[in-house]
C-alpha cells in the first residue's frame, strides 16, 4: 500500500531529552510533523490544538504515566480513536497485556532498533490510512442511498399525478368512442392525453440519463446531426399539446446546421427546454426557438412571454448548477430535474448552459456548445 506518509502527523511523549530528540531524528525523516511532549500536561495541550494521527506513548513517565494517559485519552471522545504504540523498556507480559488492555495496538521497547521503529510506526499509520479511506466511502455511500431514497420518493410523487391522469383520459375515450357528437372533445382529450405521455415519457428518459450518469453505465454515442432538423422534429412532438391552451412556435433556425452530437442526448436537451417553456407558458402566446450557428460553435435559445422568474428564484436556480449540487439532494428535486439534465449534458460536451428571465415577462433558456462534441474521440 503506497500512501503519503508526510500528510500525518505524529505526537511522541516521552520525558527522557535524549530519546524524545532521538525519536524526533528518526521519525523526521518519514513524517513532516513531529509534535514533542516531554510530559502528560503537554501532549493535552497539543493535542488540544492539533491533529494528531498517531501518538508514540513513554510508559513510565513522571505525575502521570503513561498508562494513566492512555487511559485518560480513552475515556475522551475525541481522541479515543487515536492508535497509541507504547514505548517501554518494561518486558513482563503483565505490563504488555496491561498496555493492551487500555487501548493500545502495539509497544516498541527501549532501546530504539531504527528500521524496527520505523516499520511498526508506518504499520499503524497504513492502518489509520484504511480506516479513514473506509469512513469517508462509508459517508460517500450513505449519501449516495440517501439520494437515491429521495429521489425514489421524488419519482413516486411525480409519476402517480399523471398516470391517475392518462387513466381517467382513457376511461373518457371509451365512453366518447361511439358518440359522433363529441368529435372536438374527443380530439381535446387525445391531446391532453398526449401531453401526459408525453410528460411521462420525459421524466422516465431523465430519470434513465440520471441513473445511468450516477453509475458510470451511461455511454455517448455522437453523429452528424443537422441541428435545425433536429429542432423541428422535438417541436413537432411537443406542438400538439401546446395547441390546446393555443401556444404556438416560432421558429428562427440557421438552416444546414451539422454538428457531431449524441442524437438521444440531443433530443433529451431539446425536449425539456421546451416542455419547460410550455409549462410556464400563457395561454394564447409563442414560444420562440432561434438557432445560430457560427464557425465553431452554435447557440440554441428558448424564449418565452410566460409568468418568469424572481430575482431570487433565479439566483437559487444559478448557485444550484454553479456548487455542483446533485439534484436530488435538494428541495426543488421533482421541479428542476429536466433543467438539470440539460446543464449537466451541456458541461459535460464542453458548453454553456445560460438563462435570463424577468418576473411577468419570461424567460429565456439556452445553451451554446462546439459543433464537434470532445466525447466524439
Amino acid at each position: 500500500m503506497n500512501i503519503e506518509l508526510s500528510k500525518y502527523n505524529v505526537l511522541v511523549v516521552e520525558d527522557s531529552e535524549i530519546n524524545l530528540y532521538l525519536l524526533q531524528r528518526i521519525l523526521e525523516e518519514e513524517y513532516e510533523t513531529v509534535f514533542l511532549a516531554p510530559d502528560a500536561r503537554i501532549a493535552l495541550e497539543i493535542l488540544e490544538n492539533n491533529k494528531v494521527d498517531l501518538i508514540l506513548m513513554d510508559v513510565m513517565m513522571g505525575e502521570m504515566n503513561g498508562f494513566e494517559l492512555t487511559q485518560k485519552l480513552k475515556s475522551m471522545e475525541r481522541y479515543s480513536e487515536i492508535p497509541i504504540l507504547f514505548l517501554t523498556s518494561l518486558d513482563s507480559p503483565e505490563d504488555i497485556v496491561k498496555g493492551f488492555d487500555l487501548g493500545g495496538v502495539d509497544y516498541i521497547t527501549k532501546p530504539f532498533n531504527r528500521l524496527e521503529l520505523l516499520r511498526r510506526v508506518k504499520h499503524q499509520i497504513q492502518l489509520v490510512d484504511s480506516y479513514n479511506t473506509i469512513l469517508r466511502q462509508k459517508e460517500e455511500l450513505q449519501v449516495a442511498i440517501d439520494n437515491r431514497d429521495r429521489l425514489y420518493a421524488i419519482m413516486a410523487h411525480d409519476l402517480r399525478t399523471p398516470i391517475s391522469s392518462l387513466k381517467m383520459i382513457f376511461n373518457i375515450l371509451s365512453m366518447k368512442v361511439d358518440d359522433p357528437t363529441s368529435r372536438q372533445q374527443y380530439l381535446d382529450v387525445l391531446y391532453t392525453g398526449n401531453d401526459v405521455a408525453e410528460q411521462l415519457f420525459c421524466m422516465l428518459d431523465n430519470f434513465l440519463k440520471w441513473t445511468k450518469s450516477n453509475l458510470g453505465l451511461l455511454t455517448m454515442a455522437p453523429q452528424e446531426l443537422k441541428l435545425n432538423q433536429t429542432i423541428e422534429g422535438i417541436v413537432e412532438t411537443v406542438a400538439p399539446t401546446a395547441k390546446l391552451r393555443n401556444i404556438t412556435f416560432d421558429l428562427q433556425l440557421d438552416q444546414d446546421v451539422d454538428i457531431f452530437f449524441d442524437l438521444d442526448v440531443m433530443n433529451s436537451i431539446l425536449r425539456n427546454l421546451l416542455i419547460n417553456a410550455e409549462k410556464f407558458s400563457r395561454p394564447n402566446s409563442s414560444i420562440v426557438v432561434k438557432l445560430k450557428d457560427s464557425s465553431n460553435e452554435i447557440t440554441v435559445e428558448v424564449i418565452d412571454s410566460g409568468i418568469g422568474m424572481t430575482k431570487d428564484v433565479q439566483e437559487k436556480l444559478r448557485n444550484r448548477f454553479t456548487a455542483k449540487e446533485d439534484f436530488a439532494s435538494t428541495s426543488i428535486a421533482g421541479k428542476g430535474l429536466g433543467l438539470w439534465i440539460v446543464y449537466y449534458f451541456v458541461n459535460l460536451n464542453h458548453g454553456l448552459f445560460f438563462f435570463e428571465s424577468e418576473e411577468n415577462i419570461g424567460s429565456k433558456f439556452g445553451f451554446t456548445i462546439p459543433k464537434k462534441s470532445p466525447l466524439g474521440n
